[in-house]
């Protein structure tokens, strides 16, 4: 079956073609349909911001790696148990790529996220089919279009973010980056009662779709003085709450300047590797008693994300749409920052007038 895969390893962004990293389709093999398992034939499967760092070598060098985990479908097979959920052949789905073995001992003490065994199970997306375990599908609302579904899974880790914040109705809240990560999160930290809602972005057509969404604020960190407009959004007190979705080494350097005392800040992008940053334990852990922690997958995230999907504005991350075929000219877009999300074409799958 063609898959969407890293063909070499390299920066996508490397002006030099003889270095540069390549993304092209590979013939993968399809996976036999175990008892328990789910076929679905792949609608759509949008980049995530993570896909690039495939292709540097983040996650291992041997190529041909494939990629997609950001995807939505419908059920063309099922296996002889694969029924405990509901699920049926033709059901429009979505799901979690990763799949928890449930018997090592984060799973079993319920952090599902350190699985043990989380990396012996790779089934890319960004492919005409994929088969996953029951356990990792979705069946969606029926309001909520295969092109809107394919964004189940980042939507999930913006749920997951909001739970780590811990925040409380009235918090104030401040979101570093306004990608795809940071435009969801800012919608579901509305719904959890955020205010003084400022998103720091230095892309204006970013700060743009923040303020129709949401937003009460938008700060130019180019531009502006990002600590003077903070002590003028919150009265010189900071922000409760401080999450960054940019994964940028020098966006998260003065993050913790504008937490206020007690603060939560989550760091919720994935960072270079051998990024260090500095940290200033008596200014920010012991005089500001600031909480700081990170976000690395999504689990038990998804039913809930489920449930808020059909109310997040997602058309203007799901415009930028490539078929199959040009995998290749869709990361190109993708690199290139003019959009904040593009979306793969996998199957032109009928959606059966579903809304969107």
């Amino acid at each position: 079956m063609k898959t969407v895969a890293v063909t070499k390893i390299g920066s996508l962004r490397d002006p030099d073609e003889q270095v540069r990293g390549r993304i092209g389709l590979v013939d993968f093999p399809e996976p036999p349909l175990g008892p328990e398992d789910v076929r679905i034939r792949v609608a759509y499967s949008a980049i995530c911001g993570s896909d690039p760092h495939l292709a540097e070598g983040f996650f291992g060098t041997d190529v041909p790696i494939g990629l997609g985990h950001e995807l939505s479908g419908v059920i063309e097979a099922l296996g002889e148990r694969a029924h405990r959920n509901g699920l049926n052949v033709g059901d429009r789905v979505a799901g979690n790529f990763l799949r928890f073995c449930g018997t090592c001992t984060p799973c079993r003490g319920g952090q599902q996220q350190f699985c043990e065994h989380i990396q012996e199970y790779n089934r890319p997306g960004m492919a005409e089919t994929v088969t996953w375990h029951e356990s990792q599908v979705y069946k969606l609302p029926e309001n909520v279009s295969l092109l809107k579904g394919c964004l189940l899974e980042p939507a999930s880790v913006a749920v997951r973010i909001a739970d780590k914040t811990n925040i409380k109705v009235g918090d104030r809240v401040a979101i570093c980056g306004g990608g795809p990560i940071g435009q969801l999160a800012l919608q579901v930290l509305k719904m959890n009662g955020a205010t003084s809602l400022t998103l720091i972005e230095p892309i204006a057509e970013r700060r743009e779709a923040a303020l129709r969404h949401g937003a009460d604020v938008v700060i130019d960190p180019v531009s502006e003085d990002q600590y003077q407009r903070t002590d003028k959004i919150t009265g010189g007190r900071g922000f409760d709450v401080v999450i960054d979705a940019s994964g940028s080494a020098r966006a998260v350097r003065g993050l913790l300047d504008i937490a206020a005392k007690g603060a939560t800040v989550v760091y919720g992008a994935m960072y270079p590797h051998d990024f260090e940053m500095p940290l200033n334990l008596s200014k920010h852990l012991y005089l500001k008693e600031l909480t700081l922690t990170g976000v690395f997958v999504s689990p038990y995230a998804f039913p809930r994300a489920l449930q808020i999907l059909p109310y997040l504005e997602v058309d203007e991350l799901t415009r930028m749409v490539f078929d199959l075929d040009d995998a290749e000219a869709a990361f190109a877009m993708h690199v290139s920052g003019k959009h904040a999300k593009v979306v793969i074409r996998c199957n032109p799958i009928d959606d059966g007038g579903q809304a969107s």
